[in-house]
């Protein structure tokens, strides 16, 4: 395998969380189970293999490696992927990738989806992917996972596994679904993005920013211009239900060192020791 990025890597409830993100520079998930990429700021060759795309939205940290993921799959002959991203992004991205094309003389053979908030992708028959609204300088949209569940209706509970099957052969409906949040990723956003789409403080594995964490950097400026701040994390503490959150895309301003002395300060206890700083 070729290492020619730089890659983290954490599991949690038989997830395997890939990847690597930091403000203005690349930003690149993988969570290999469910077989899903989240942006393309950085294209890590292990990642290629991965068919399913979605992006957050169109800054380049996040979108910028999208010709080499392309044209990687296209060069290995492997099926053309299906990138899923903001819906006002779509024709600007396509023709991106084709002056890419004029470039290198090659094929970017690939599907491009354009998603509004609300939307819903199947990306197996145990997992749904629902867009979510987010608030940042563009057009943005976090994703969280879904695992589809079925249990027998109350009605039907208690029965006799023969009476159970007779109605099924008979046509009746006797399981209902439920939806179990697994996973959410919110890309950039200020606070609005997770205060209005409370499914981010429940789902199991949430990986959100965190840009800034120095108590010295204005909060009003941080977010105006789409980010979050430590302070933003404290004064929402006792709404985190998750039991793994990955603060993830801090400002190159900070070296590791930094951001750990920081964060303590800010936010000593990392939310009950659930949060996971990814340096």
């Amino acid at each position: 395998m070729v290492e020619n990025l730089p890659v983290l890597s954490h599991v949690h409830n038989g997830l395997t969380i890939e990847g690597y993100s930091r403000a203005a520079v690349q930003t690149y998930w993988r969570v290999n189970e469910l077989k899903v990429l989240f942006d393309c700021g950085g294209q890590p060759w292990d990642f290629m293999g991965t068919p399913t795309m979605f992006i957050s939205h169109a800054h380049l940290d996040h979108i910028a490696a999208l010709p080499a993921y392309v044209s990687r799959r296209r060069m290995m002959k492997m099926d053309p992927p299906v990138i899923y991203l903001p819906d006002s992004a779509v024709d600007t991205t396509w023709d991106m990738l084709q002056l890419f094309r004029r470039l290198d003389r090659g094929a970017m053979p690939c599907e491009l989806i354009g998603l509004l908030p609300g939307d819903e992708t199947s990306i197996s028959r145990e997992y749904i992917v629902t867009a979510l609204e987010t608030r940042h300088t563009i057009d943005s949209l976090g994703f969280v996972i879904h695992q589809r569940r079925h249990k027998l209706k109350p009605e039907f509970q208690g029965l006799e596994g023969d009476k159970i099957r007779d109605l099924k052969l008979a046509g009746t409906e006797i399981t209902e679904e439920t939806r179990v949040p697994v996973f959410a990723y919110t890309g950039d956003t200020s606070p609005p993005g997770l205060d209005n789409n409370p499914v981010f403080y429940e789902a199991k594995t949430l990986i959100s920013e965190l840009t800034f964490v120095a108590p010295e950097h204005r909060k009003e400026k941080i977010h105006k211009h789409g980010h979050m701040h430590i302070d933003d994390y404290r004064q929402r503490a006792d709404r985190f239900q998750n039991e793994l959150i990955i603060a993830s895309h801090l400002s190159t301003r900070y070296n590791d060192a930094q951001v750990k002395r920081l964060a303590n300060k800010g936010l000593p206890d990392a939310l009950g020791g659930r949060m996971k700083l990814w340096l």
